[in-house]
């Protein structure tokens, strides 16, 4: 390739940015650096209406949570600024009189009224999917159907219009798109789109051809959402006299729900418990708090592992990736054309992995932290040792303490199911005999103990599995865990005995006859 790689990320700020659209902001990423290029971010605010407060400064610091950073854009410019489409609506009215003049486009001053009339008219004629197109543009009032002296009155006078494109009748649009091969609409199916809205903003489709052009823009990576309007941008760039620099598309594939049943949504996510927004987000006007990733306990290492590979996949058995590693083994070659069903459990996965990589020590300074958060009194066990006990079975930074609990407060009471599997007299026996040989133990390591207990059960003629679910009851009031052995090792004699005595007194009499 000749150009320097640039790509952009454009959102709309009308709410929180979606976990799909972080996903988009991604694979932009990872291949522009893969290529050594840069990545734009650029806001596409030319809908007023819909534009919601706060919404721009939520996605640039999505963005940078997520380990994304940007080259040119909103908050750090650069030499095609301004990056906010508000800022460059003088831009676009110049390319749209360009297309007039060309015969590529036209005025048209149809009112709310007329258009639903044409609607109307053309569903009584059972016309399927009713438009303003190559057909119907000639029974409207536009500047193809009026006379010249009459639309010069109109504009003049500053009567509301609209300009439209007019797309040609009989024409095949071709692009090559870099997931989905070759992609071929005939221009009928096209309708006339508006190009600049009667308020003088452009649309979408106008301003982002003009501005991937004037920024310089060679590939477009964007959602499946978008590959319907890809051939009508094709025609904008041919109209314009832009088809040599064109950039290349790269539609990516949707993020199904669960169950893989159409598109992942809010609704979903409120149903199944999860996010779909990388952090919170405060509706300014109702006031209503949509969860994110960030304040859910994820990582933002563990999120960008788990979006990438929705959609993408290396080639080999790998799953977890730094970011560079990432950006060394992404290819566009290799996204799917097929939706990825978003699978919550696989994100807690990445999680869990991430925080198996957590220096103990730095755990261990969570755990102090949220035990003093919690008031709850703890001794001076060895932090570090119960966080690497601990820490296969974590999955969120606020499962530390709740994990590490049992150490810092003994078990008082003792669920009803758990002592009536898991509790005998036999185990209650051995566990009697186990605390004498414990409270002569004088090097209390974890595999002294094993041997004593083994030693214990074995003279009684009782299997070791019939006792160690039993003294884990006694001991931490659970019966899974972390190993038994390491546990009373940083427990010590003393309080594991104590423990066990009090275990004996209390369940004994709850051992059903």
């Amino acid at each position: 390739m000749n150009r320097e790689v640039r790509v952009r990320f454009a959102p709309s700020p009308t709410g929180p940015l979606h976990i799909g659209g972080v996903r988009t902001a991604l694979y932009n990423y990872l291949f522009a650096k893969k290529h050594g290029g840069k990545m734009l971010l650029r806001i596409e605010d030319t809908d007023q209406k819909r534009f919601v407060p706060g919404a721009e400064e939520y996605i640039s610091e999505a963005l940078e949570w997520i380990g994304i950073k940007i080259d040119e854009g909103t908050q750090i410019g650069g030499p095609h600024a301004p990056y906010r489409q508000s800022e460059r609506k003088h831009i676009y009215r110049q390319y749209a009189e360009k297309l007039i003049a060309d015969g590529n486009a036209y005025y048209a001053f149809d009112t709310d009224q007329e258009l639903e009339e044409m609607r109307k008219r053309l569903e009584a004629a059972k016309v399927v999917a009713p438009s303003y197109n190559s057909i119907t543009r000639m029974q409207m009032k536009n500047s193809l159907t009026l006379p010249d002296d009459e639309v010069k009155r109109k504009l003049a006078a500053g009567e509301p219009y609209v300009i439209r494109l007019k797309v040609p009748r009989k024409e095949e649009i071709r692009l090559h798109d870099l997931v989905r091969g070759w992609v071929m609409v005939h221009s009928s199916s096209i309708d006339d789109k508006v190009l600049m809205k009667s308020d003088g903003m452009p649309t979408y489709h106008l301003a982002n051809v003009v501005d991937d052009h004037l920024m310089q823009i060679t590939h477009v990576i964007r959602g499946e959402e978008w590959l319907p309007s890809a051939p009508l941008h094709v025609l904008l760039y041919k109209f314009l006299g832009w088809e040599e620099s064109m950039p290349q598309f790269a539609h990516l594939p949707l993020l199904l729900k669960p169950d893989g049943n159409g598109k992942l949504s809010k609704r979903d996510a409120d149903a199944g418990g999860f996010p779909v927004f990388p952090l919170d987000w405060k509706d300014p006007q109702t006031g209503e708090i949509y969860m994110g990733f960030r304040e859910q306990g994820y990582l933002p290492e563990a999120i960008t592992n788990f979006l990438a590979l929705l959609g993408w996949n290396p080639g080999t058995e790998q799953e977890l990736f730094t970011m560079d590693e990432l950006i060394e083994n992404f290819s566009i070659e290799r996204i799917s054309k097929a939706g990825a069903k978003f699978d919550i459990n696989k994100a807690k996965w990445f999680n869990q992995q991430y925080l198996r990589k957590i220096p103990d020590t730095e755990l261990a300074q969570t755990l102090k932290k949220q035990l003093e958060e919690k008031k709850i009194p703890h001794s001076s066990y060895n932090m570090e040792k119960i966080v690497s006990l601990i820490k296969e079975r974590i999955v969120f930074h606020s499962d530390v303490w709740k994990e590490a609990l049992f150490f810092f407060i003994a078990p008082q009471q003792f669920d009803p199911e758990s002592v009536r599997t898991k509790w005998s007299s036999e185990a209650a026996n051995i566990i009697a005999e186990f605390k004498k040989a414990l409270n002569n133990l004088t090097d209390i390591k974890a595999e002294n103990i094993k041997t004593i207990l083994h030693q214990t059960a074995e003279s009684s003629g009782l299997k070791i599995g019939k006792v160690l679910p039993a003294l884990r009851l006694a001991i931490t009031g659970a019966i899974a865990g972390p190993d038994l052995m390491a546990i009373i090792e940083i427990l010590g004699k003393d309080e594991t005995i104590a423990r066990i005595n009090y275990a004996l007194q209390n369940i004994n009499h709850k051992i059903p006859t």
